[in-house]
Order: structure tokens, then C-alpha cells, then sequence
């Protein structure tokens, strides 16, 4: 996550506004990593979103709300929830060993309502992260796999770009589904959704099973919300500059003007990304972990202190769509 940059700290008040009056808490299971508590103070410090530790209470400020699994009151309720969440995939004992996983433990409390949304990875992989998200909280109905986007950042500009991090082969249904909830992502941050199916092809200027997977896509997608402004398939030239969208698709609902671009693979997705943000001078807000029940997103390792922090927002704000 790139996170510098004035037009990124305006950003971030706007979201801090939303979220001024939500009253949201966010679990924080890495709460003795020194990175995760200098965050955490400065969201104390706030007072906008509650901070909730996860760790050993002698290790950490006590002005910060601290959860330690090994002494928590309500754990036999919470281990209790997470076998029949597991529909008998694991037994009792197995759970309470289970639940001393800080991230484990983070999301069933996340499950349980005890907060709004989880956000770790500052010690931990990313798939110890998604890994309890996906058996506990899981995807949203008729969402059949998460999808992780970015927001990308220039100037007065921002775009969502998906999926550039989970799925790297998605099938016409899940590029649907990235659609629905990219367009939700771009709306909960500011950006009145116009979403571009992407391809090498514009409206039939090629045909091969990848461009057909998009045209089918891009019909499962209007299918699902018809609300939402959708269009496939379109090269990248025709999803963003007007002039050539009206010579190679007159008839599109999106006329350049795109705001949301979701990519045929994955590997397309992350290349894009990153050449936006390298070469395009745009910043990387991401990535952002679409289509669970509640938000938990991932941390790299290599984070700062102010990664956490924002992140900590970015994921508040996601609990409120």
C-alpha cells in the first residue's frame, strides 16, 4: 500500500468524516508489534474509530481496549459458535486450540459482532490473514469468492482496478461478481461507479474464448444489478479516452468515462496496477478485500506504522456498504 501524498490525506479526511458519527471498532490480532501500537494510539488519539488489541495487556498502553484469548471471559461462547460455524469440521478441543490464533480469535470476535472488521498481516502471511476470514466470516450470499482491488489515486482522479491480487484464473461468474462488488468498493469511497469489462477486444473486434468470457461476463453482471452502469468487452483505450470509445463503440453505456476496470485475469490486473502506479504516477490504495460478510483486510510485512492506521480506515469505511 502506497499511502503518501496530499491528494491521498484528503482522501482519507473524507473517509474520516464518514466514519465520525459510525461508532465502529476494528480488531487489531497483531496487538504487540510495535508498528500496530503506535497506529493504534493514534486512532485512540482520534476518537473516530475504537481500536481493539488482541494480545498480552502488560505489553501494551493501557489507555488501548486489549483482548488476551488465554483469559477471555466469553471464550467457551466463542469456541462454542465457532464449531457450529464449522459445521462440524472440527471438535471442541480443537477449536479452543484453534482460538489462540490472534487471527482466528480476531474474527470470530468480528463474527460475534464484538467489532466492525479485522486488520492484520504486519506479522503474519496473507494467508493466515484471508485463511479464518474465509471459514468464519465467509462470502457475502450469492458472492462466491472474495476479490482484492485497488484504489488507485492522481490528483483529483481515483479508479478502482479488480481483481489484482486473489483470483488469478476467474471464470465469466466470477468476473461478474468482481464487477458488483468493485462498483459497491467505488461507491462506499466517492466514485460514482462506471464499470468496463476489459479485453483486447472492443465489441466483437476479436472473438476467442477469453473475449467471449468477458462478453458473458459482462451479460451475468447486468443481470445481477441492473442499476449499475456496466460495459463489455472493451480495450483499455475505449474504457477511458471518450474520442475512441465513440468510434469503436458508439452504442456503449460507458462513453470513455470509466471509473472502475475489471481485468480478464489476474496477472492482467496486477501488471495494470502497477504500471498505473509506476509509470502513470498514480497511488495504490489496496489491496482491498471485497465480498465477505464484514471487512478484514491484509497488511504487508514490510508496513509502517501509518499503513496500519489507514488501513484501519479504509476498513472501517467498508464496513458501513
Amino acid at each position: 500500500m502506497n499511502v503518501g501524498g496530499d491528494k491521498l490525506a484528503d482522501f482519507l479526511e473524507e473517509i474520516k468524516e464518514k466514519l465520525r458519527d459510525a461508532n465502529l471498532s476494528i480488531i487489531l490480532p497483531e496487538g504487540n508489534d510495535e508498528r500496530v501500537i503506535s497506529a493504534a494510539l493514534r486512532l485512540q488519539e482520534e476518537g473516530i474509530i475504537r481500536p481493539i488489541m488482541i494480545g498480552n495487556k502488560e505489553e501494551i498502553p493501557s489507555v488501548l481496549t486489549v483482548i488476551n484469548p488465554k483469559t477471555y471471559e466469553e471464550m467457551e461462547e466463542l469456541i462454542a459458535a465457532f464449531v457450529e460455524r464449522r459445521k462440524g469440521k472440527v471438535t471442541k478441543e480443537e477449536a479452543r486450540e484453534i482460538l489462540q490464533d490472534v487471527n482466528y480469535f480476531g474474527t470470530m470476535l468480528v463474527y460475534m459482532k464484538q467489532a466492525n472488521g479485522l486488520v492484520s498481516g504486519a506479522a503474519h502471511t496473507t494467508a493466515e490473514t484471508v485463511r479464518p476470514a474465509l471459514q468464519i466470516i465467509k462470502t457475502k450470499p450469492g458472492i462466491s469468492k472474495t476479490s482484492g482491488a485497488f484504489i488507485m489515486v492522481k490528483e483529483d482522479v481515483r479508479y478502482v482496478f479488480a481483481d489484482c491480487a486473489i483470483t488469478i484464473a476467474p471464470t465469466s461468474e466470477d468476473l461478474a461478481e468482481i464487477a458488483i462488488e468493485s462498483a459497491k468498493t467505488a461507491a462506499a469511497f466517492g466514485i460514482k461507479p462506471k464499470v468496463a469489462m476489459l479485453s483486447f477486444s472492443t465489441k466483437g473486434s476479436a472473438h476467442s474464448e477469453e473475449t467471449e468470457k468477458v462478453v458473458r461476463a459482462t451479460e451475468i453482471a447486468k443481470q445481477m444489478d441492473s442499476s449499475i452502469l456496466i460495459e463489455g468487452e472493451l480495450q483499455f483505450d475505449a474504457s477511458i479516452v471518450p474520442k475512441i470509445a465513440a468510434q469503436k463503440a458508439p452504442n456503449a453505456v460507458v462513453q470513455g468515462d470509466a471509473t472502475v476496470f475489471v481485468f480478464p485475469s489476474l496477472e492482467a490486473g496486477n501488471i495494470g496496477y502497477k504500471i498505473a502506479e509506476r509509470l502513470g504516477g498514480f497511488e495504490a490504495i489496496g489491496p482491498i478485500l471485497q465480498g465477505l460478510n464484514a471487512p478484514v483486510n491484509d497488511l504487508s510485512r514490510g508496513c509502517s506504522d501509518d499503513d496500519v492506521y489507514k488501513l484501519a480506515y479504509i476498513t472501517a469505511a467498508q464496513a458501513l456498504i
